[in-house]
This record gives structure tokens, C-alpha cells and sequence, in this order.
């Protein structure tokens, strides 16, 4: 089972996504939430079991109460008890080097993507994960 979560505050960011996944099979679940904290503490419950783990997460770095930046720190701390290797890509308005260049510290982070993004984009990154066919 191919499963994404996608992690943003924006529901727009949401609708627009929903568009772009429409009528393709790259996901059998896809979780739409503005709470990356409660998709951490899924993981860190399910750490042991790689099929209830996403296979993909996508972030948003700026968010009020808990921030993409507090996802990525704790997801870091979290990693070597992980039994699934879980690519992130953080998703952003922003244009800061300096936010593209701290993201990609993250050894999990796979890319940055600048908001808004569009269906290329997704299907780019979907064909270089292989979760098409898995």
C-alpha cells in the first residue's frame, strides 16, 4: 500500500493538491492534516511496523503551534528507531536560500518545493520516489 501524508495549514494548499492526485493512482491513501504532531506521534507508535508507516510526507515549513521546522527537528530525533526510510519534502512559499539550504540538512529531506505546487511537480517527484507500480 503507497501512502502519503501531506501536512499543511492551508486548506487551499489541501483543495489544490486533492486537484492535482485526482484521477491518478500514485497514492491508495492519501492523509490530509494540519497536525504534524499528531502524524510524529503515529510514526514514533507505528516505528516498528513499515506498513502502517507513509511512504512519503509532504511538509509545510510555516505553520502557527507546531512549525514544518518543529516537524523536521523531531523527525530527526526520531530516526534511527524508524524501520522505514520515510522521504520528506518540505513545500513552501517561501524563497529564502537560507530556508532551502537549512531544510536540506535533513537527511530525510528529499527536495524543496516552492508553493503553489502544480502537477509536473508532483508527478517529477512521485517517478523519482518509485511509488508508481510498488
Amino acid at each position: 500500500m503507497r501512502k502519503l501524508v501531506f501536512i499543511d495549514d492551508d486548506p487551499i494548499d489541501h483543495f489544490l493538491m486533492k486537484h492535482i492526485l485526482r484521477g491518478k493512482n500514485y497514492f491508495d491513501t492519501t492523509t490530509y492534516t494540519i497536525y504534524g504532531s499528531l502524524v510524529l506521534d503515529y510514526i514514533e507508535e507505528h516505528k516498528s511496523d513499515p506498513e502502517k508507516l507513509p511512504d512519503m510526507i509532504f511538509v509545510d515549513l510555516n505553520m502557527p503551534l507546531f512549525s514544518g521546522w518543529d516537524f523536521l527537528k523531531r523527525m530527526e530525533q526520531m530516526q534511527d528507531e524508524i524501520s522505514k526510510d520515510i522521504p520528506v519534502f518540505v513545500i513552501s512559499s517561501s524563497l529564502r536560500p537560507d530556508d532551502m539550504a537549512t531544510s536540506s540538512k535533513y537527511s530525510f529531506v528529499q527536495d524543496f518545493i516552492s508553493k503553489p505546487v502544480n502537477s509536473e511537480e508532483i508527478e517529477r517527484i512521485v517517478n523519482s520516489q518509485s511509488v508508481t507500480g510498488s
